[in-house]
């Protein structure tokens, strides 16, 4: 069995593919649903919460002005997030998840948005212990997907030098069903690369042990388990927190039972990046999926490709930084920007019947 062509005229959610099989032929029809990751970059209210560390806030930053600019931060973030992947599926992804929210109130604020609104996303949501103050969460369209399982995880790290406690982000596990069909989500934020890399290696080490505990506990019951390890890794796809600690392979012919594909691998070594340092790219922005995902029988949800969203409105169109994600603050103050990270993606697709 070849194929042959994709047809892009799309009717909402779904798509054929020509299929050859001896001389005759057959169309075959596709549901075809996005899954995103999207740093959103200090989604902060102008609250100043006395319970939680959220002073980091660049809206604290701000005078009168500061509710007017949080309304056009959210507009901003909700107008990346109705984009990602709209050329191919027709609509705003069915999970996206998130890292850099300040609570749920504000994820509410987003979805509240008349971009988002008519979506009905739900909302999945842990406080963490984040000396900056920010959490990880995952939204999801309630007619598509219906959690069973929620639960966060904490990462206890400590300073190599000091042995003081790194207070940083839990990872979230979601489990429900994608249109029926079983899948787990993962959502992370590591530690950064405040301090260096090499310093500060050992923490993102910490969050991938953390994380392939997960998946592992996942496989213990179910070895069949479709799960999507999403997140702002704070390290590229070739190291060693992704490539030893997940044991992450980028030829898909590598794969075995349990093991996980990192399709962002083959996209960094292109070049391609999520976000920029310097003159640098990083591809720090992942999802990563298990084998069960990549099968080609498609009676179920499988993988069909990965990218990173990097659409025209979302970079910086001049100035020092052109080309860098145009990010929502600098030290000037807010931009009117997005975020300094591009959103990660892939396309999950089914056979219709």
């Amino acid at each position: 069995m070849k194929i042959c062509q994709l047809n892009w005229g799309l009717s909402l959610m779904f798509f054929s593919i020509l299929v050859f099989q001896a001389s005759a032929q057959k169309e075959r029809e596709f549901e075809v649903h996005t899954i995103a990751f999207y740093n959103v970059e200090n989604l902060f209210d102008t609250i100043n919460d006395p319970l939680k560390n959220d002073e980091a806030s660049p809206m604290m930053e701000l005078t009168y002005q500061r509710g007017l600019i949080y309304q056009k931060k959210i507009k901003n973030m909700a107008r990346a997030i109705t984009a990602i992947g709209r050329d191919v599926s027709g609509t705003s992804p069915v999970i996206v998840g998130l890292s850099e929210v300040e609570n749920r109130g504000v994820v509410k604020d987003l979805l509240n948005d008349p971009q988002l609104l008519d979506e009905d996303y739900g909302i999945v949501h842990y406080e963490s212990p984040d000396n900056r103050g920010i959490d990880v969460a995952l939204i999801y369209k309630k007619k598509l997907f219906v959690p069973t399982h929620t639960s966060s995880h904490e990462l206890k790290i400590y300073d190599e030098s000091d042995g003081y406690r790194i207070y940083t982000r839990d990872q979230l596990l979601v489990s429900g069903l994608l249109d029926g069909d079983p899948v787990h989500f993962i959502v992370n934020h590591w530690p950064s690369r405040s301090g260096g890399e090499a310093r500060s290696r050992s923490r993102r080490i910490g969050a991938g042990k953390l994380a392939k505990h997960l998946v592992d506990s996942l496989q213990i019951i179910d070895p069949y388990a479709k799960i999507m390890i999403m997140g702002d890794f704070n390290d590229n796809p070739t190291d060693k927190s992704i490539k030893r600690e997940l044991g992450t392979e980028s030829d898909k012919a590598k794969v075995g039972l349990k093991g996980l594909y990192n399709p962002m691998e083959l996209i960094f070594k292109k070049g391609i990046g999520s976000n920029a340092y310097r003159d640098s790219w990083s591809l720090f922005d992942q999802i990563i999926i298990s084998e069960p995902l990549l099968r080609e029988d498609y009676s179920s949800f499988r993988y069909y490709k990965a990218g990173v969203f990097n659409d025209n409105f979302l970079v910086n169109p001049k100035g020092q930084y052109k080309g860098y994600p145009f990010r929502s603050f600098t030290y000037a103050g807010f931009t009117d920007g997005f975020s300094d990270h591009f959103p990660a993606y892939i396309y999950l697709i089914r056979e219709k019947l």
